[in-house]
């Protein structure tokens, strides 16, 4: 699959400090420390719907971990997945009266120009989930040969992981069992599935049902694979045993991170899959929760046809720290065009005060998990300066413009 068109990101003088990155599964903040080269898995859309900024939210998050680790002098190994093949696509599908296929082809192009229009720098590896069923269906084999899956005896074809054969199983989220059983049926697990060897064992290959699509997969009969071992197989099919980022919202943090780790694990026999799970903030709309079914979703395709800069969008979006639930409004995306037609203007300046020590506490506030607002902190203070008339370096406002795009995103 291919992925988005990407641009170029200027090259900064010296060398960017090491990033400190909160960790759910250690519950606190942590230096990553990738040797020379980065590895990253960011969860992707399930294409039945446009980009909301709750995506764009997540995908700008990972973004700038990216842009961070290549300002250190890293090389950068990124991969996202699209789900392009599952219930909640299906069942779109079928409401509207469309061709599943037309709908993700369709959702997943959209997707990528919105990205492109956000200046997310795109993933070296782009891939859908259809593409990669052989390999999912011969690791689901491997399992079930090794004993870490069972068949159900009801004559579906279905074969669910054995969360026994994952000791530390809970390690990621660090929820309760009774936590975990009230969640996992409002994320897509089936608990009270009949033949079951515990309620929270998640499905690793559906048997093929008449008028759903199948695949075949050799031993294991038609059907298709369960969503937390379609991102752990590509995950260790492209990256390795072990990465330094698995990434996505909060919303993913159980089931499917704890279950798509459990599985790459016990898969490689090495643990854990990430020296990071980081997982970012639920966006809402004038204080309440966004989502499908409220109705409430702001679409950034919506938005660009409105006319509204992406840089805006980007500008608005992280304002707030990435980890935090926070609400989208009139009122912040109002702020954002201000803050960007500011800085455009002082961008512009002949002169401003130090560009160094601008670049240098942008550095410094990235580094620390992504401080976002204490970023455009300091790049308003010396927008403010600069528009102010403090002329002390005539090649601060090239830096001023590089540093904004390097590091954050923005271009100028």
């Amino acid at each position: 699959m291919e992925s988005w068109v990407g641009h170029e990101v200027p090259r900064l003088p010296g060398e960017g400090a090491p990033l400190r990155l909160y960790d759910s599964a250690r519950q606190g903040p942590h230096v990553s420390r990738p040797d020379s080269a980065a590895s990253m898995y960011v969860c992707g859309i399930t294409p039945y719907d446009a980009t909301h900024l709750g995506h764009a939210a997540t995908m700008i998050t990972f973004d700038l971990v990216q842009r961070m680790w290549r300002d250190a002098g890293l090389t950068v190994s990124y991969v996202q997945n699209v789900t392009d093949i599952d219930d909640p696509l299906l069942e779109r599908a079928e409401r509207d009266g469309e061709d599943w296929k037309v709908l993700a082809m369709r959702e997943t192009a959209l997707f990528r120009e919105d990205m492109e229009a956000l200046r997310i720098i795109p993933p070296a590896h782009y891939v859908g989930a259809v593409e990669s069923i052989p390999d999912i269906a011969e690791k689901v084999l491997v399992l079930l040969k090794d004993g870490a899956a069972y068949r159900l005896d009801d004559g579906t074809g279905d074969v669910y992981f054995d969360i026994s054969a994952a000791p530390e199983f809970g390690y990621e989220s660090n929820l309760s069992r009774e936590q975990m059983l009230e969640i996992f049926p409002e994320r897509g697990g089936d608990p009270d599935r009949p033949g079951k060897r515990d309620p929270l064992d998640p499905l690793l290959w559906r048997g093929a049902r008449e008028g759903e699509p199948s695949w075949p997969g050799g031993d294991l009969g038609p059907g298709r694979p369960g969503w937390h071992i379609e991102c752990a197989v590509i995950a260790l099919n492209l990256l390795g045993d072990r990465i330094d980022v698995q990434g996505g919202g909060n919303d993913l943090l159980f089931p499917h991170h704890e279950c798509s780790a459990a599985h790459a694990e016990r898969l490689t026999g090495e643990a854990p899959f990430a020296d990071h799970y980081v997982h970012a903030g639920m966006i809402g709309l004038d204080g309440e929760k966004m989502s499908k079914s409220k109705g409430n979703l702001v679409f950034v395709s919506r938005l660009r046809a409105d006319r509204v800069d992406p840089m805006a969008v980007r500008l608005a979006l992280i304002s707030g720290h990435y980890r935090s639930d926070r609400s989208w409004t009139d009122e912040l995306l109002v702020e954002a065009q201000e803050r960007l037609g500011r800085w455009r203007r002082a961008a512009a300046a002949p002169a401003g005060p130090s560009g160094a020590a601008l670049l240098a506490g942008v550095r410094e506030r990235l580094a620390d998990d992504l401080d976002t607002p204490g970023a455009l902190a300091v790049a308003d203070a010396w927008a403010a300066q600069t528009l102010a008339g403090v002329a002390d370096d005539k090649d601060a406002p090239t830096l001023f413009a590089d540093t904004v795009d390097a590091l954050l995103g923005i271009r100028l």
